[in-house]
Parts: structure tokens; C-alpha cells; sequence
């Protein structure tokens, strides 16, 4: 089946193919080097960076930088009010797999000896969660980071900029048996399976999450998230750099 045949409508009339609404606004925070509020639908994320002349001890004195995320959903940000993770003691695995991703993904679209002993650390808090919130987070975190490393080549810190390529993510799905790109909670609740992809400007894939959540998927259904997805990063990349050049 056609990833871009109509099969029953989405909650929210879109095609399976495409994203929802979607407002990236730079320069959200006066303090940060770096900040972004992403909307996607009616997921909602803050985020900044944070530069810091320092570097954890496995790259100190490598002449490498760190790049380093960390996550967190607002009490609110979901239909029922949930508990701090600070009140909690700790830290929940979803978070910690989630810090992870994000980090490991703004890795590796920059180039670490370019950076200098430095670590950029992007906080991403989740102000509303309607599905998708670690994708946005890993989009809206790259712009907030290349806002970042602007400034310290504006500053002279940095004798060029050390972005590789631009990159973004994106959830997909298999919901009633037609794959869907961005899911939001109710679809993904639904779906037999859910893939989430990180993707730089030129089609190449720095994370890819497939998870069967029934019966298995089928090699085409995998190829068909993966098409859409590929759209959809494109897509994505395309409001990133507007939202960057607008900027100056």
C-alpha cells in the first residue's frame, strides 16, 4: 500500500504523509547562548544551550568538546499531572534513553575539535506532550545549538562554524495498517509500530528506533516509514534553516 493513500481520515484531517503545523522560534531566552521553542502540533518543547569552558574528564586535554542534553517533561505537560523526577530522587530510564538519543544525535552533525575544551549542554523541557516530544526535542535542539555556536564565532571563540550538516528527527508509524509520518499521542497509541529516525541533510541515518508493539512488521512496511520519514526530515530541515537565517 501507498504510503500517501488516504485510508480513513487522522484526527487531525492530515494526509499519512504529512507533518503537523509546525513553528520553530529562535531567541527565546535572553541567557542562554543558544534557545528554541518548537511546536509540532500540539507538542511544545524549550529548549537552550548552555556553553561552558569545561569538558568531562574522558576529553580533557584531547582538544575535543562535549555536546550533552538533558530532558524533562513538565508535571503538566500530559493529560494527568505527573511528579517531578527531582522530587522523585531520580532519574527514569525513559529519560535517561531520551538524554541519550539527543546528545548522541547533535554529536554527530558537529565537529568536536572545532568546538574546543567546551561543553554545550541543551535542556530540553517539554512544556506540552501530544506525541513526537523526543523528535522535536532533537530538532528544535539543533537550532538552538547552531544559535550557540553562531554567537562563539560572532565572539571569536570558534574560527569557523563547527556544523556539519543540519539534522532533524521524526516519528513514524503503522496505524490500521497505513504508515504515517508524525504521529501524535492518539496514533501512536494505536499503531502496531512505531519508529522513530534521526536523519542528516543528506539522507544518511544517525539513529533509527523500530519497535513492533504487536505482530512484526514487514521489510516493505519499514522501507515505507523510512521514505516517509526522509520526506519529512527534509521537510523539517527546510523550516530549521528559515527559522536560522531569520537570524541574520
Amino acid at each position: 500500500m501507498s504510503a500517501t493513500t488516504t485510508v480513513k481520515s487522522r484526527p487531525d484531517g492530515r494526509q499519512p504523509d504529512q507533518l503537523r503545523p509546525l513553528k520553530i522560534e529562535l531567541g527565546v531566552n535572553v541567557h542562554a547562548e543558544g534557545s528554541c521553542l518548537i511546536e509540532m502540533g500540539r507538542t511544545r518543547v524549550w529548549i537552550t544551550a548552555s556553553v561552558e569552558d569545561r569538558v568531562p574528564a574522558h576529553r580533557r586535554g584531547s582538544g575535543q568538546g562535549w555536546i550533552t542534553a538533558e530532558y524533562s517533561m513538565l508535571p503538566r505537560s500530559t493529560h494527568d499531572r505527573g511528579t517531578r523526577e527531582a522530587i522523585q530522587g531520580r532519574i527514569g530510564g525513559r529519560t535517561h534513553e531520551i538524554q541519550r538519543l539527543i546528545g548522541r544525535s547533535l554529536r554527530a552533525a558537529v565537529d568536536m575539535g572545532k568546538i574546543g575544551e567546551r561543553t554545550i549542554t541543551l535542556d530540553c523541557d517539554v512544556l506540552q506532550a501530544d506525541g513526537g516530544t523526543r523528535t522535536a526535542s532533537i530538532t528544535g535542539a539543533f537550532c538552538a545549538l547552531y544559535m550557540a555556536v553562531k554567537r562563539m564565532k560572532d565572539a571569536r571563540m570558534v574560527s569557523e562554524l563547527p556544523v556539519r550538516q543540519y539534522l532533524a528527527a521524526v516519528s513514524c508509524g503503522i496505524v490500521e495498517g497505513t504508515p504515517m509520518l508524525d504521529l501524535d499521542y492518539t496514533e501512536d497509541f494505536q499503531a502496531s509500530t512505531d519508529l522513530n529516525c534521526v536523519m542528516v541533510e543528506d539522507g544518511r541515518l544517525v539513529e533509527l528506533q523500530a519497535t513492533a508493539e504487536g505482530a512484526p512488521y514487514q521489510r516493505s512496511e519499514l522501507d515505507a516509514m523510512l521514505a516517509l520519514a526522509n520526506k519529512g526530515i527534509k521537510e523539517l530541515i527546510v523550516a530549521q534553516k528559515r527559522a536560522i537565517a531569520s537570524l541574520g
